[in-house]
């Protein structure tokens, strides 16, 4: 592995910071605190924390409706993402946006998107306007595997590769496009060679591997940033829970995620490693705990506090003819 002490730990940090928010999350949830869809990233926090590690403040991302670990890597605070989910006028898209539309555009965070592959028309439209204007950032685009199914991936590959746009496409494998394995819906599940077909430069990495994640996504933000043509990672992944608070789950087995989460889990994987590079005891593991805790205690009072937005409001920022 190539890190540091310091910087290995500030990985572990954010690994665990998500995976307690996310915990949180479910938890405030069932207390009827959290309205709509919540769709949680446990299992997958080597994901986010690895590759945006790896991204300038100056890159572009854009991201799913499973984006809560993003926006908290990419530094929108704690106590406005919370407050988001409580719809709460002090959250990071002023209580409109909830779970699924987390937006920060001050830390180029374009979403949150609800709906599956919508992001990816708009980072080529992003990308554009970089290269039109002449910035060297790179527009990070994440995407679940079943978007790969959409019309948007192959209209916004082809056309990046086609217009020579600096997209680094980052698709998080987590084998389920929500209810339905890989294999019973793709006809072909190398999904890199999809890519390649396009003529973009693809690379598979294990998602489970956070510093893995970090070089590989350094390396290709790099190429795009350099050659301006986009590049594709498929990060192979898997969520530890369901694929959201209302699914029933019954496409898996629970010996399966059992086995995963024993043998897999990002966090207790990368907590191993540290403790045998001697750059982690037991008092460091609960000194983290703690102040990850207080954190998240701190986000969810400021949620809990915070205003509604008032009646009187709900038709600005709305195209209608009442609002004009």
């Amino acid at each position: 592995m190539t890190v540091e002490r310091a910087g290995a730990l500030e990985l572990l940090r954010q690994m665990v910071l998500i995976r307690r928010f996310e915990e949180k999350c479910a938890e405030v949830y069932s207390e009827g605190k959290i309205r709509g869809f919540l769709h949680l990233y446990i299992g997958e926090e080597a994901v986010a924390v690895g590759a945006l590690s790896a991204l300038s403040p100056d890159d572009n991302i854009v991201a799913t409706y499973r984006e809560h670990g993003h926006a908290i890597v990419r530094g929108t605070p704690l106590e406005s993402i919370m407050s988001e989910m409580y719809g709460k006028v002090t959250g990071c898209s002023h209580g409109r946006g909830g779970s699924m539309h987390l937006f920060d555009v001050k830390r180029r965070f374009f979403g949150g998107h609800a709906i599956v592959g919508g992001g990816l028309p708009l980072s080529v439209g992003l990308a554009m306007s970089d290269a039109r204007l002449g910035r060297r950032a790179v527009t990070a685009c994440f995407f679940g595997d079943g978007a790969m199914a959409e019309g948007e991936f192959h209209e916004s590959m082809n056309l990046a590769a086609l217009w020579t746009l600096p997209v680094l496409f980052l698709c998080e494998n987590n084998l389920y496009a929500m209810g339905t394995a890989l294999s019973r819906y793709q006809a072909v599940t190398d999904l890199c060679l999809k890519a390649r077909s396009y003529g973009v430069e693809a690379e598979a990495v294990d998602g489970m591997d956070v510093v893995a994640v970090r070089d590989a996504t350094a390396r290709a933000a790099n190429a795009v940033r350099e050659t301006k043509r986009p590049r594709f990672l498929e990060l192979r992944t898997y969520r530890f829970r369901a694929h959201s608070m209302y699914d029933p789950e019954l496409y898996r087995t629970k010996a399966e995620v059992r086995e995963w989460m024993e043998k897999h889990d990002p966090i207790q994987a990368f907590t191993g490693w540290l403790t045998q590079q001697g750059w982690l005891s037991p008092s460091d593991v609960a000194e983290m705990e703690r102040r990850v805790a207080e954190d998240i205690a701190r986000a969810v009072a400021e949620a809990e506090a915070g205003a509604l937005e008032p009646v009187a409001e709900l038709t600005s920022h709305v195209y209608s003819e009442r609002a004009r």
